[in-house]
């Protein structure tokens, strides 16, 4: 394999409310309290990143990487409508600054899946002050990233479209859609705030600005490419589209799914599903590579997720060096890629449940020891070599 090109971002990527613990604010620790009969576990003390986030950022740096992902908690810098806390944007500004001194080049997310309280009890992303309220926090945020290089306004805006729309069909009565497409109007309010709120990003911050998109690897069945062409453009191409002109688009891929004429197809029960049932499908980010070129063939792209669900290390590097292939083949081919962000750098809160490890490092939740997995020196070294 040929190297890498200069100045490729290697890294690992988390969430906030995944990994900081103790989000007392938002809509997912009421989710935790309110559905915690029906199997959603407690975040809790998560991986206490938030006290722990140099240990975090100094394994990366001495195994070698050159990158961390990491988001703002909403609900902590912005706890009361207009009402902005000092010291929650100190502590990320310090979070950003400690990053820079290890040599971690800040991949900053400003909104990954969680909101404060209060913007839920307008409505979320359906209420009429929904953009305003965002591009609010997103000026505050930007008093803080001065000098970081890459900023995503969004996490996978097609996912929160779907369990946002999963919800809302509960709170009618209805019961949680399976296998469910975007709702199409939360959608339609993501891409609003987006496209409000990226190019102040980028005028306040003179930042690289983007979103992620979640891509699914969509492939049609026999005599069914009309059914995948519509279930993959509502799925995934309309918000691919919204990234028209930014700076960078996120590729954030983990597994394939057929479509066929009733649309997407659930995964068969299989013995190498991962632990979130998911087929095993490394060479994903190939083709969700490939699809997001062709739908903007001028964009910049960083594989800001990809990774898999399992309790063998090996099988992860296994996993890893099939997909790190298919990324490779696809920029010999001309895609441009400017970066590859695995996830997760820790074994964390996986929205709802525990079991499931994408960690490179495993964390014991009792002490918070780090222990780094044979897969995160593996990575590491290439990271190191920028190269195979």
């Amino acid at each position: 394999m040929p190297n890498f090109p200069d100045g490729f971002l290697w890294g690992a990527a988390t969430a906030a409310h995944q990994v900081e613990g103790n989000n007392l604010n938002n809509d997912w620790w009421q989710l935790e309290q309110l559905a915690a009969d029906y199997g959603v576990e407690f975040s809790g003390d998560a991986c206490d990143s938030y006290h722990r986030y140099e240990e975090d950022m100094q394994l990366l740096a001495d195994a070698g990487y050159n990158a961390y992902r990491f988001s703002l908690e909403w609900s902590r810098i912005e706890p009361l409508p207009g009402k902005f806390s000092r010291a929650e944007l100190d502590h990320y500004r310090r979070m950003i600054e400690t990053a820079q001194r290890l040599g971690l080049t800040p991949v900053v997310t400003i909104h990954h899946f969680t909101h404060p309280h209060w913007f839920g009890e307008r409505g979320a992303w359906l209420s009429p002050t929904a953009t305003d309220d965002f591009v609010r926090f997103v000026e505050q945020a930007c008093t803080i990233l001065h000098d970081v290089e890459w900023i995503v306004t969004i996490n996978e805006p097609n996912v929160l479209a779907i369990t946002h729309g999963g919800q809302r069909q509960v709170a009618q009565g209805k019961p949680y859609p399976m296998h469910a497409l975007p709702d199409q109007e939360i959608g339609h309010a993501l891409i609003d705030a987006h496209l409000a709120a990226a190019p102040l990003a980028r005028e306040r911050t003179g930042a690289k600005v983007g979103w992620t998109v979640a891509n699914q690897a969509l492939t049609p069945t026999s005599g069914n490419e009309a059914k995948h062409a519509e279930v993959q453009y509502l799925i995934e191409d309309e918000y691919l589209e919204a990234s028209r002109g930014d700076d960078f688009v996120g590729v954030q891929s983990y597994t394939s799914q057929p479509v066929d004429a009733d649309g997407i197809v659930p995964h068969p029960e299989h013995d190498d599903n991962t632990l979130m049932g998911w087929a095993y499908r490394p060479d994903a980010l190939g083709i969700a590579i490939r699809h997001t070129h062709e739908v903007l063939p001028d964009t910049p792209i960083i594989v800001t997720e990809n990774g898999i669900a399992t309790a063998d290390d090996e099988r992860r590097i296994a996993y890893t060096q099939g997909a790190l292939t298919e990324l490779a083949a696809a920029m010999a081919d001309g895609v441009d890629v400017r970066g590859y962000l695995h996830w997760s750098l820790l074994d964390n809160f996986e929205w709802g449940r525990w079991t499931p490890t994408f960690g490179l490092v495993a964390v014991d939740r009792e002490t918070f020891e780090r222990r780094p997995k044979p897969s995160f020196s593996w990575l590491g070294e290439i990271a190191r070599r920028n190269a195979f």
